[in-house]
């Protein structure tokens, strides 16, 4: 097996493991746990903590991780080689109160994250993933995953027989509602149920307490309560409350005459996050490393990308800068008492860089008109390169110069891309990052067919030029950096 179908395959693995922001994060830290980077948490002085020639990682609402590792010759003020990603993709999540029946049929409630191809969601195997919060015996409020690992849901298409409109077109908050089965099965299982001594006592316990919302199995049918608390590992009545999304229960895997393509879910932006985790850490895999390094290689993988990022956990909140502050002060392995640290934090900025990382769109072959005539990037040819004059990415000559060199020196291909003038333009984390911190940025992915649907399509090889660029990116940025001569 080629090196490149390998990496491919481990791609792939960390996609089916990871169907919610939560799992990604919680994907990501095993992988840099096992390479040798220790938890720190924000809440705490690093001051004695992080030192040079260390590996770390924290986390920010169960569902964005950032990790960092600090060179041996560290000093305050010196540069951070960056790259951002995000946890998150479109999907649809269950409602606060998603209890619903119609014409028979159990239902769900849920609502749409992000801008998502929904017509693609209908006939789906579907199934549920979140995270739990759960109350233990000692008052404490943890929080559990939960991922079901069997199809319980289902959107179904109408016959075509019965509406033959074409474009199909369909009210997303009645008509993209989920089936979960039938009632008479339900009644007919709560029949049984309805008998045992936990149900009981659960009824009583909610006559004699009050209760600021309605209980769970109120809000939602109870069995899905159940399976939700059974995944936990917990009782139901110990469930307080829960975040949970849908997601496609086939698996991602390999395709193509040659096995160059992938197909799966959430390509957008596992692809990034996972590349440039293992990015980092093939960087710092040799016990020398990070001997001769003066920067910090750090990643940040951001949840709530696809709303926006205006959340704590997202690229708009100030994780990434107040990170960089504390890291700017960090003092050297000699400790020097000459260090200057009232300014360590406008150099360091001044002096980092950062790579926005988020998959590019590959041309479509059935709508090639809708892309610009020369910047119509190919799977597996490449990372792509996105640019645009509207500042929609953060691109710029100074960075196109830099990661042209990262990439020459790892044999890395690259592709641009330019929006046609009569199509719009998406966006990513970069844009806001560079206007935060004033720091160089550049924005770049990965390509990719289906963007925003329930089943995309990326090349099998892009996964290893990716790693191999991000590798190249952080054990060359501290000699690159002095040579762009722009301020």
């Amino acid at each position: 097996m080629e090196t490149s179908t390998k990496t491919a395959h481990d791609f792939l693995s960390f996609v089916n493991a990871s169907p919610t922001p939560f799992h990604a994060v919680e994907s990501a830290k095993k992988r840099l746990i096992a390479s040798g980077f220790k938890e720190i948490k924000e809440r705490y002085d690093w001051t004695s903590t992080c030192k040079p020639g260390g590996k770390y990682w924290l986390t920010r609402n169960g569902s964005t991780i950032l990790a960092f590792a600090i060179g041996m010759k560290w000093k305050p003020g010196n540069p951070i080689a960056m790259i951002g990603a995000h946890t998150d993709s479109p999907t649809l999540r269950i409602k606060p109160v998603s209890k619903s029946q119609s014409e028979g049929y159990m239902q769900i409630g849920v609502e749409t994250y992000g801008g998502g191809l929904w017509h693609s969601w209908f006939d789906r195997d579907l199934s549920v993933a979140g995270r739990a919060i759960v109350k233990t015996d000692d008052g404490k409020f943890v929080q559990k995953l939960v991922k079901i690992d069997r199809p319980i849901l289902r959107i179904p298409n109408l016959a075509i027989h019965l509406d033959r409109q074409d474009p199909f077109t369909f009210n997303k908050e009645t008509q993209l509602l989920p089936i979960a089965g039938m009632v008479a099965e339900e009644l007919k299982r709560q029949g049984i149920e309805v008998e045992s001594k936990d149900e009981a006592r659960d009824v009583e316990d909610s006559q004699t307490r009050f209760m600021p919302l309605k209980k769970l199995t109120e809000r939602h049918h109870l069995y899905l309560v159940s399976l939700i608390a059974s995944h936990a590992g917990v009782k139901p009545e110990e469930v307080v409350d829960f975040e949970m999304i849908l997601y496609d229960t086939q698996k991602a895997c390999i395709g193509g005459l040659h096995d160059e393509l992938m197909f799966g879910q959430r390509f957008d932006n596992l692809g990034m996050s996972f590349c440039s985790t293992m990015g980092l850490i093939k960087s710092v895999e040799s016990p020398s490393a990070l001997q001769d390094e003066s920067s910090i290689r750090l990643i940040s993988l951001f949840d709530d990308e696809e709303v926006g990022s205006m959340t704590a956990q997202g690229a708009f909140s100030n994780l990434l800068p107040a990170i960089v502050r504390r890291l700017s002060v960090l003092p050297s392995a000699n400790n020097d008492e000459s260090e200057m640290f009232s300014t360590a934090y406008e150099q360091t900025v001044a002096t980092s860089f950062l790579i926005s990382a988020d998959m590019a769109h590959a041309v479509n072959p059935n709508f090639a008109g809708k892309y610009e005539a020369r910047h119509r990037p190919e799977i597996n040819k490449g990372t792509v390169i996105k640019i645009n004059a509207q500042a929609r990415y953060a691109t710029n000559a100074p960075g196109l110069a830099l990661i042209q060199e990262v990439a020459r020196r790892r044999n890395v291909p690259l592709q641009l891309f330019v929006v046609s003038n009569d199509s719009p333009c998406g966006s990513t984390i970069g844009p806001m990052l560079a206007a935060a911190m004033g720091t160089r940025t550049l924005d770049l992915g990965n390509p990719q067919l289906a963007m925003h649907s329930i089943r995309e399509t990326a090349g099998t090889h892009d996964v290893e030029h990716a790693i191999n660029l991000f590798e190249s990116f952080f054990e060359h940025f501290s000699e690159l950096e002095a040579k762009i001569m722009v301020d």
